[in-house]
């Protein structure tokens, strides 16, 4: 979420050397190939992404939504509609994004977050459910 913070601030410029070099900062604590991996992912399916968040708030354009909350609802959702692994089950893409809105959001991110994955949880419900459910 935080290379995907920066690089839209900086203005969508070169994600990859964002996230070589946070990378190279958290060495310690992150799984680099899965950031890498959910990083890339947002950027392939940037404007899908986008369009969804769009359609489960219609009355916040993407542009108003504060950059931490719109970057923890965009690995959310990658993670939960385009990661073809399906390394992450839904509820806890959900629950981390939650936690960061209430941890780095704006006031009242974490409601915001949850209703809007909700939303898209909803809307994918069938494809979401774990594979041992389908």
């Amino acid at each position: 979420m935080q290379s995907l913070y920066e690089w839209e601030f900086r203005g969508y410029g070169d994600l990859d050397t964002i996230v070589k070099r946070n990378c190279k900062e958290f060495e310690k604590d992150i799984d680099a190939e899965y950031i890498k991996k959910v990083t890339g992912g947002v950027r392939e399916h940037l404007d899908e992404i986008n369009a969804l968040i769009e359609e489960a708030a219609p009355e916040w354009p993407l542009e108003q939504v504060a950059k931490v909350d719109k970057n923890s609802l965009r690995v959310a959702i990658y993670e939960m509609v385009f990661d073809p692994e399906e390394d992450v089950p839904p509820r806890v893409s959900i629950n981390e994004a939650v936690e960061v809105g209430k941890t780095f959001g704006s006031e009242g991110a974490s409601k915001f977050i949850n209703g809007v994955l909700g939303h898209i949880y909803r809307k994918y419900e069938e494809k979401l459910r774990p594979r041992n459910e389908r």
